[in-house]
């Protein structure tokens, strides 16, 4: 069985590195995959790019520009839709051809359009889609907070202004309506809860849909000597480090807010316990964030090296992850997977990675005065056997193994 991975990088962002250790999971398990990427990252014979050509960066700049003019030339939400008008003709890589099941992840920003997703529809391959967010379910967004319109038709859409191009989110609707209609579609929510968004919307009637989480190298990401891990980052042994990572800190959808937030209850609840805790930042924009953060603080730009996050994964004590929307995070299976406990609120498919009080906390949503009960009751717990715990939980869970054959009964069926 051959299976084509396509994405929109290779491995920048959450969705390209889930959708690389699939491939890898995969080859690992018998089966010949391959990842066709707009943007290639290595040098992996495993990973094929589209190409290059000078029209690139002007594919991706039409949609933006489109999406500029469709919301009243405002920057708002410029980056939280997507309307896939132009795009790469992926059907006509060799690769393509060769496939017997075509596995589509993220492929925003000019990498597939519309047009072109109907032709992989109708190739007469099998196709499954792996739903990193709801893009491939609304209209235009990937994630639509409390708008549950995507249930019946998306329209007016609020993170577009309704400009000179009319209502995008209806006319991408109905046109992703019209793609899937009679058409064999397995979707794949990495989580529980992204699944269950899926059956509910109006897109996905008649077809299939499961829920499989992503895959980790349990063997890579495992755990090691925390007092060397801090020694080689030139971190203090003496005190308890949290770890706050993102792309970009000042996302607002990553709650840096409500952590900040958190912290400061600490800090007012028990000085002297403030004293002996540092938090780590790994990402972009991380010394804007200073001023906010009422204990000592580590600043560290956007690591791309995963053997670096793996250090810093087993310098720290807890992982701390406020997000007020998301899937089903690496960073936490990352972090689990190195032994150290988790705390997250109560949303997304974070409730299934964290089992409350057994191998981190889950904090009730929103509520950051439980976010700092949960940093405080982890720091106080049996620490041995809450890293064991989520060790565990990666292990039976999101081994390569355990998901691989997951995905092979799929494309099997």
């Amino acid at each position: 069985m051959r299976v084509l991975i396509v994405n929109t990088s290779e491995c920048i962002g959450g969705a390209a590195i889930a959708a690389s250790r699939l491939m890898q999971a995969l080859r690992r398990n018998g089966v010949k995959a391959k990842m066709l990427v707009r943007d290639k990252q290595t040098d992996r014979l495993t990973v094929l790019s589209v190409g290059s050509s000078w029209t690139q960066p002007f594919k991706f700049l039409w949609e933006r520009l489109c999406i500029f003019v469709a919301n009243n030339f405002s920057r708002k939400g410029l980056f939280q839709v997507d309307i896939a008008n132009i795009g790469f003709d992926i059907v006509k890589h060799p690769e393509f051809e060769r496939a017997d099941v075509v596995h589509l992840h993220w492929i925003n920003q000019g990498f597939v359009s519309l047009n072109t997703l109907e032709r992989v529809v109708r190739s007469g391959k099998k196709v499954v889609v792996t739903l990193h967010d709801q893009w491939y379910f609304t209209g235009v967004c990937h994630y639509s907070g409390d708008c549950v319109k995507y249930m019946d038709v998306c329209r007016e859409c609020g993170l577009l202004g309704g400009g000179l191009l009319g209502d995008l989110s209806q006319r991408v609707f109905l046109r992703k309506q019209q793609i899937y209609s009679g058409a064999r579609i397995t979707f794949v929510g990495c989580s529980r809860w992204m699944a269950d968004m899926a059956r509910k919307s109006s897109l996905a009637r008649g077809l299939r849909v499961v829920d499989i989480p992503n895959a980790i190298d349990t063997d890579f990401f495992c755990v090691r000597d925390k007092m060397q891990s801090r020694e080689e980052l030139c971190l203090p042994k003496d005190m308890y480090l949290l770890l706050f990572g993102c792309q970009r800190i000042t996302d607002e959808r990553k709650g840096f807010d409500l952590l900040a937030e958190a912290l400061q209850l600490m800090k007012q609840r028990d000085e002297q316990l403030a004293k002996k805790v540092a938090l780590v930042v790994v990402g972009g924009d991380a010394d804007r964030v200073r001023s906010k953060v009422p204990f000592r603080m580590f600043s560290v730009s956007y690591v791309s090296d995963p053997k670096r996050m793996v250090q810093l994964y087993n310098a720290v004590d807890l992982y701390v992850t406020p997000s007020l929307q998301d899937n089903l995070p690496n960073t936490i299976m990352e972090s689990m997977a190195c032994g150290t406990p988790c705390v997250g609120f109560r949303v997304g498919g974070i409730p299934e990675m964290i089992d409350h009080r057994e191998n981190g906390y889950v904090a009730e949503y929103k509520d950051a005065g439980d976010f700092a009960d949960g940093i405080v009751w982890a720091l106080n717990a049996d620490y041995d056997r809450l890293s064991e715990c989520a060790r565990r939980k990666v292990m039976d869970t999101y081994s390569e193994s355990a998901v691989a054959r997951k995905y092979m009964e799929v494309y099997e069926n």
